[in-house]
């Protein structure tokens, strides 16, 4: 576990080296639940054992799944039940992971038992009423019994559904996914239509497990067939690019910069972050490209001496939503003015991305204004370090120890313990970089 205090000056001499990222998180979570429901065993690799992910895994074995350590933490054998899964003996513990919670509740909804999904304080507080309204919907029966009406824990009382058609009132991979995962265990066929292409790791892994899965020409429409019979199939998993894009960002901000960040997930609906920080001027390439069902590669990215502000919205901000917070940091070393518009969800992430985002910034000398639905960033002028809090959220620590880099004097995150959600050894890494 991190550190409760975490101080970063800014690194004299730039950031150089390699950096091997761990494992997406969205597929290590959809890993572990496929594979749980498999027939037979498979290997996996390069799973990424953040406390949110080793959760899902963990409640997977609780219904049945086996796990086989192998020679490192990221790589095991995954034995799955065969679709024969056992009612789980306890509640299930998803910690700090939207994602683990809403993904598991659709599969345990269309599953013979009663379960109980809880977390954290802050998962406690995050909205699950979009899940509970398509599965009602299948028939499901879910109530959420939070202090805070719509909210974890959801008790389940798990048993037959039946397919619908559904249109999702906002773009989002994880209602999406918490669909399609209910509707292969449905017989019949389970559609769901988006306003807008999200990530699509459920697809693909669908089509890596041989499950019949239909995606219209556009994205946006997708169909399953259930019930399914899973197949186990050995995999490996890329870098995750969320992890990869505070390095992206760090080493555009930080002058002398040069990093190789290495077999980083490139699928095109997660690495939006990319063109964005390429059309603000950062010096990025791509190398050693694979397609493995899911593409990745190596991203090489150079110090960046003339930034410049951009406009961030519409139909991109599903796919970098999760990047928004270190996309601001960038903002703030950039001349002019950036906008972030259409990102609404932010504030109800970990914490309110927004305000907790804006508010670091302004602490640090930037000048931001806040936005009902984002924000706006005028950069250019020096941040200075300062002492501020990473309000239990992961991504607002990671991304305020990059500003720290590249800003004068110290900063020093409060609270950082929250970084092993998402990504294990970042500090460590972070200390190698930064050293002079």
């Amino acid at each position: 576990m991190a550190s409760e205090r975490i101080s970063v000056s800014r690194a004299a001499h730039g950031l150089h080296g390699c950096i091997n990222v761990p494992g997406d998180k969205s597929i290590s979570h959809r890993v572990a639940i496929l594979g749980a429901l498999a027939r037979g065993s498979m290997r996996v690799k390069n799973y990424l054992c953040s406390e949110d992910c080793l959760n899902t895994l963990r409640a997977m074995q609780q219904i049945g799944a086996q796990v086989t350590p192998g020679n490192a933490p990221q790589d095991f054998m995954l034995t799955g039940c065969a679709m024969q899964p056992a009612a789980p003996q306890r509640d299930i513990d998803c910690g700090n992971s939207g994602t683990g919670m809403r993904l598991m509740a659709g599969v345990l909804a269309a599953l013979p038992f009663e379960s109980r999904l809880y977390g954290d304080r802050s998962l406690s507080k995050r909205p699950m009423k979009r899940i509970l309204d398509p599965l009602t919907q299948m028939g499901a029966r879910v109530e959420a019994c939070g202090e805070k009406p719509g909210c974890a824990p959801l008790h389940i009382c798990g048993g037959t559904l039946r397919p619908i058609d559904y249109t999702l009132p906002m773009a989002s991979a994880q209602v999406k996914s918490a669909v399609l995962l209910a509707g292969m265990l449905t017989r019949g066929t389970t559609r769901v239509h988006q306003p807008a292409v999200t990530r699509d790791h459920t697809e693909r892994l669908f089509a890596h497990f041989g499950i019949p899965c239909s995606v219209s020409e556009d994205g946006l429409d997708i169909a399953v067939t259930g019930p399914v019979d899973i197949a186990a199939r050995d995999i490996t998993i890329p870098g995750d690019i969320s992890s990869a894009a505070f390095w992206l960002v760090a080493a555009s901000i930080v002058p002398g910069s040069e990093l190789t960040l290495r077999n980083v997930g490139l699928n095109p609906t997660r690495c939006g972050i990319i063109p964005v920080l390429q059309r603000m001027g950062a010096d990025i390439t791509i190398g050693n490209r694979v397609n493995a069902g899911e593409p990745y590669g190596d991203i090489t990215v150079r110090h960046a001496p003339h930034l410049h502000g951009t406009d961030i919205g519409g139909a991109e901000i599903p796919n970098i939503i999760d990047e928004i917070p270190v996309l601001a940091v960038a903002a703030a070393f950039a001349e002019g003015t950036t906008a972030i518009r259409d990102a609404a969800e932010l504030r109800v992430k970990e914490s309110d991305r927004i305000a907790t985002t804006a508010g670091n910034l302004r602490a640090m000398g930037a000048a931001v204004e806040e936005l009902d639905d984002g924000m706006s960033i005028t950069g250019g002028a020096p941040l200075h370090g300062a002492t501020l809090q990473s309000f239990d959220d992961h991504r607002i620590s990671m991304s305020f120890l990059m500003a720290g880099l590249a800003a004068d004097g110290t900063t020093t995150l409060e609270g950082c313990q929250n970084i092993g959600t998402s990504y294990p050894g970042f500090e460590d890494t972070l200390r190698q970089m930064a050293a002079e």
